[in-house]
């Protein structure tokens, strides 16, 4: 018998690290397979990559860039899609002065490095409480530094140029969950509260205690909200 599919999107800068607790927690009894992004340098690209290389069908988890290119997939494919998940995510477009800093974190990853980018971009990320936690600032700097400065120009490019995604959320109708951190200030409760209610039969959940990396800031609930995904399919 054929293992469901859980295809897991990763944010900027992330790989297979960001998703370690749901890994560990889903690979047993289903298929868990992690997008890689890296060289891409736009959100449609992505998108096309997580359908060359998904099943026909499959379950789809999108972490902040991730759920922006979730639903590109959701616009290109949503037939081939199960169920969904996104979180710590938005569909705003780009917004006045955005350009302006993400072009200046581009500069110091060039000027100084990728470790350097990690110490300024990751602090503001995680719950002020989680910073003291030594192996978990660890692994997700030895993730941003498996990156380079090219491969982060090329993702805040694609970022920078990404689509209009507030159309596609009417149009979803398979089952769908939104989650973010109640402390994420990146992506705030309050924007993830309207792209809930515009998803038909979409349901809310807010982890608390969290800030934007929820699905090692909190992977209880991701993993709860997976579990009730997966249920469904």
């Amino acid at each position: 018998m054929k293992k469901t599919t859980l295809m897991l999107l990763p944010g900027l800068l992330c790989d297979g690290a960001t998703y370690a607790p749901q890994i560990a927690a889903f690979s047993d009894e289903y298929d868990v397979r992690v997008a890689d992004f890296f060289g891409l340098d736009s959100i449609n690209a992505m998108a096309k990559r997580v359908l060359e290389t998904a099943p026909s069908d499959f379950v789809m988890a999108g972490f902040s860039m991730g759920g922006r290119v979730a639903l590109e997939v959701m616009r290109i494919a949503p037939q081939r899609v199960q169920a969904l998940a996104i979180f710590d995510t938005g569909v705003h477009p780009l917004s006045p002065g955005e350009e302006v800093k993400r072009q200046a974190v581009i500069d110091l990853a060039y000027a100084e490095g990728m470790e350097a980018l990690a110490a300024r971009w990751l602090p503001p990320m995680l719950l002020p409480a989680h910073l003291a936690n030594e192996k978990l600032m660890a692994d997700l700097t030895a993730m941003v530094c498996r990156a380079t400065p090219e491969i982060h120009e090329m993702q805040i490019r694609a970022l920078m140029s990404r689509p209009d995604a507030e159309p596609v959320l009417r149009t979803i109708s398979c089952p769908t969950i939104v989650l973010c951190g109640r402390q994420d200030l990146w992506s705030t409760p309050e924007q993830h509260a309207p792209i809930a209610a515009a998803i038909p039969g979409a349901k809310l959940v807010v982890a608390e205690n969290c800030g934007h990396f929820l699905p090692v800031e909190a992977p209880e609930v991701l993993n709860g909200a997976l579990r009730e995904l997966l249920a469904r399919v």
